[in-house]
């Protein structure tokens, strides 16, 4: 089994659910990035909801990086360090990137490094596209991420 990329990129969201769709969206387009050989090598995945497997994904990596959409970010984004908490969602189906965090620390010891991108959203209706203002937060979003990725890697 090969060594996992040192850093790792989850985008969360339902495609169906409008603005939700920032998180899939965003990796959608870092894997296009590196498609075209302009974005480093990091391990990108996506998923609905965040479960405690994910916990697996974490090891052996440098840093951790959760993209999800949010009614409550600055706009157009908001990149914030996160730490393992044990929160209400340790119990449920979908955990927060806090509690993926902590799950990784009960099984393996100390988390890696992780943060969230929080790209600002407006609107989440079931079967809506993508609203104007969440198009633009996307956009800066992933000119932003790319540039700390590059640079990141470089180091």
């Amino acid at each position: 089994m090969s060594e996992p990329l040192p850093i790792l990129v989850i985008g969360i969201g339902n495609p169906s659910r409008g603005d939700d769709a920032l998180g899939p969206l965003l990796i959608e387009r870092l894997e296009a990035l590196q498609l075209a050989d302009t974005l480093p090598d990091v391990e990108l995945l996506t998923d609905f909801q965040l479960q405690v497997e994910f916990a697996l994904d974490l090891q052996g990596r440098q840093q951790v990086i959760f993209i999800d959409a949010s009614l409550n970010a600055a706009t157009p984004f908001q990149f914030s360090p996160i730490a393992a908490v044990e929160d209400s969602s340790y119990s449920s189906h979908a955990l927060s990137p806090s509690a993926v965090l902590h799950a990784y620390r009960k099984l393996f010891g100390e988390p890696p490094p992780a943060f969230v991108l929080a790209i600002r959203g407006e609107a989440f209706e079931l079967g809506e596209g993508l609203s104007e203002a969440a198009t633009n937060n996307l956009e800066a979003a992933l000119g932003w991420l790319r540039k700390r990725l590059m640079e990141t890697v470089a180091d």
